[in-house]
């Protein structure tokens, strides 16, 4: 049998780490996007909490899938100590960047003013200064699906977001710690070419690999959504990807 995962955000951002998933291990997955509840990280804790908690319990009713990834920074990052042991988080990958300065976080705003970011990142000793940069505004551009019908409009936005803060900090590293912002890697590439970006896709992708039940020779992949499944269907196509999209409730 091959295992069955969930992989859930509040929209877009899930296929960055379900695109990862697929390189590194064939499994049927279930992806749902929350679109309902987008953004989740402009939510208040309590409420994000809810959220959380009630999706993941729908998700195990219906799905009763051997994995749940709940790939979306923000509620990974503020509940990950709350969270049950067989739910597979997305974290900035600090453990890469050894002895580093000129680090900035690239998150939602809720992320970016939380003590459990602060915490989070005093785990790593190493780090002499980590920036962290609200960048809510980005999310919205994947999820809107601007970044592919917009450029101009992409690329005035991401410049006010990032240019003076990775410039007055001289910002060397930079995680995309949103699933969201990978989708925006080739603007970010092309106008801070001095900087690396790390997305931590991989290491969940690697950590699922490691449960990997038997080996099978394909991937197959179900949509689900909260809300308009069409306006969801046109984004996806415009992506290449023409899976029907269904709705969730």
């Amino acid at each position: 049998m091959k295992m069955k995962i969930v992989v859930f955000d509040s929209g877009l951002g899930s296929l960055s780490i379900i695109k990862a998933i697929q390189k590194k291990t064939k499994s049927d997955i279930i992806y749902l996007a929350d679109r309902k509840n987008f953004p989740y990280g402009t939510k208040t804790k309590s409420q994000l909490y809810k959220i959380i908690t009630d999706t993941i319990e729908k998700i195990s009713e219906r799905f009763d899938p051997d994995v749940i990834v709940l790939a979306s920074n923000t509620p990974s990052l503020l509940f990950r100590e709350k969270l049950p042991k067989n739910i597979i988080t997305v974290l900035p990958p600090l453990e890469k960047i050894q002895k580093a300065s000129n680090v900035a976080i690239l998150t939602t705003e809720i992320v970016a003013k939380s003590k459990e970011l602060d915490n989070y990142i005093e785990q790593f000793s190493d780090l002499e200064e980590v920036l962290k940069i609200n960048c809510s505004e980005l999310v919205e551009l994947v999820e809107s699906g601007k970044f592919l019908t917009h450029e101009r409009d992409c690329v005035k936005t991401i410049l006010k977001v990032l240019k003076d803060e990775f410039k007055e900090n001289k910002i060397k590293i930079a995680t995309l710690s949103s699933t969201h912002l990978p989708f925006l890697l080739p603007f970010l590439k092309k106008y801070f070419r001095g900087v690396e970006f790390l997305d931590p896709a991989e290491d969940v992708a690697i950590k699922i690999s490691k449960l990997e039940k038997s080996k099978s020779t394909r991937n197959s992949l179900s949509i689900y959504t909260t809300e308009s499944p069409k306006a969801l269907q046109r984004n996806l196509k415009s992506m290449g990807i023409s899976n029907k999209v269904n709705l969730f409730s």
